[in-house]
């Protein structure tokens, strides 16, 4: 294998250096020191970023609803994902990369948690990189979406193309085999009731005009059904799947 990796701009591992101090990173399960404050690991966190906000972290510390002078190890879970979502918004960084940062977390805490990063957004421009299977959470705060199975890539796509792009047809008379049709078929099985009720397909990058395409091969399509964002990650991961048994 060869090529090259970027992380904004910056080539690695040349400018590793320079690229950490622009990434904040906060993973599945906390790794901080369970015998320090949330004062105390603010500090200590400081210390290693110049460009170190310590009027946002501040702020957070409020808007949490965080004791400073609580230990990190005597923090509920949803307590100690506050603590640190806090410190990777306090270190300014352009990409955040968050594992699961909601998962497990009571929906209030989800609400606060996310609110945070919306704002940190808006003011400082950054991206944010986040992994995760909550995929109803993705559709409020992502815009550009990509789907994974077992470490392959399926698809990447803008959100709204995704969602809205990602339909299940009632087909009637379609034949045995088609071409090169315009959108993606990811599943077709016979609908419940048998011929009579025609195919039910489950298709990918759909636009309204492409019902045309049916009728040049003598089919028509009866109805056109909206999938929500979950539903079409489990289309396109059952087609993925699907697929790879075949060969």
């Amino acid at each position: 294998l060869s090529g090259r990796i970027t992380v904004l701009g910056d080539s690695m591992p040349e400018q590793h250096a320079r690229v950490l101090r622009r990434v904040g990173y906060v993973p599945e399960q906390p790794h901080l020191d369970a015998t320090l404050t949330v004062r105390e690991l603010i500090d200590f966190q400081a210390a290693f970023y110049a460009q170190w906000d310590r009027a946002r972290a501040e702020e957070l510390v409020q808007r949490f609803d965080l004791d400073g002078e609580r230990l990190f190890g005597r923090l509920s879970k949803g307590q100690k994902a506050k603590v640190m979502i806090l410190l990777a918004l306090a270190q300014r960084g352009d990409l955040l990369v968050l594992d699961e940062p909601t998962d497990g977390l009571d929906p209030v805490v989800r609400r606060d948690i996310l609110s945070a990063l919306l704002t940190y957004v808006s003011e400082q421009g950054a991206t944010i990189f986040i992994s995760s299977h909550l995929v109803h959470e993705l559709e409020r705060v992502c815009d550009w979406v990509a789907v994974m199975d077992d470490g392959r890539l399926i698809t990447a796509a803008p959100m709204e193309k995704l969602k809205h792009g990602t339909k299940r047809l009632v087909v009637m008379d379609a034949p045995a085999e088609v071409t090169d049709p315009p959108f993606r078929l990811l599943t077709r099985e016979a609908a419940n009731g048998g011929g009579s009720s025609g195919e039910n397909w489950v298709v990918g990058d759909w636009e309204p005009g492409m019902t045309s395409y049916f009728e040049s091969v003598g089919a028509s399509v009866r109805e056109v059904i909206d999938l929500d964002l979950e539903d079409g990650f489990v289309e396109l991961l059952r087609s993925f799947r699907e697929r790879g048994a075949r060969r």
